[in-house]
């Protein structure tokens, strides 16, 4: 039994799935959005022979406790959910192998305020000159006024 019964059905069927496939060398797959990823900003500590940091990392003493419970720059703190700590080497560090052990530190926070990323500093990149704790959580200063104006 043959369910093509004439040839101009065969033909038809041929020519619609040739039109399909050059339609589809016309559309690409992938989307143009996924093509490029944004970078996050950094500031660049690697001209003194460190890492690159995200912008708006602070910097601190830091001493782990008793984990999750730290102490940065002589206040207690606390380390988030999933938190990470890094080594000089970029190596993660597992809190409770550093418990009671003080370090220059750079730090990021989570929007609930904890410790996010903490990158414990080599001696090059503790010479660079970073933000401290001495800033608001944002970095910055709302209610000061230019007060250090010449009036010469």
């Amino acid at each position: 039994m043959n369910r093509c019964k004439t040839i101009t059905n065969a033909l038809t069927f041929i020519a619609v799935c040739t039109a399909a496939i050059a339609a589809a060398g016309l559309f690409p797959l992938t989307a143009s959005a996924q093509d490029e990823v944004p970078r996050p900003q950094t500031q660049n500590e690697s001209l003194v022979g460190g890492r690159t940091f995200p912008i708006g990392t602070l910097r601190g003493k830091f001493m782990v406790t008793n984990a999750p419970d730290v102490e940065l720059d002589g206040k207690a703190d606390r380390l988030g959910a999933g938190a990470r700590i890094r080594s000089g080497q970029n190596m993660l560090v597992m809190p409770g192998a550093i418990v009671g052990q003080k370090y220059l530190v750079n730090y990021t926070r989570d929007a609930a305020g904890l410790l996010r990323e903490v990158w414990i500093l080599t001696p090059d990149e503790a010479m660079a000159s970073r933000e401290s704790l001495d800033k608001p959580l944002l970095n910055i200063w709302p209610f000061t006024s230019n007060d250090t104006v010449n009036t010469q």
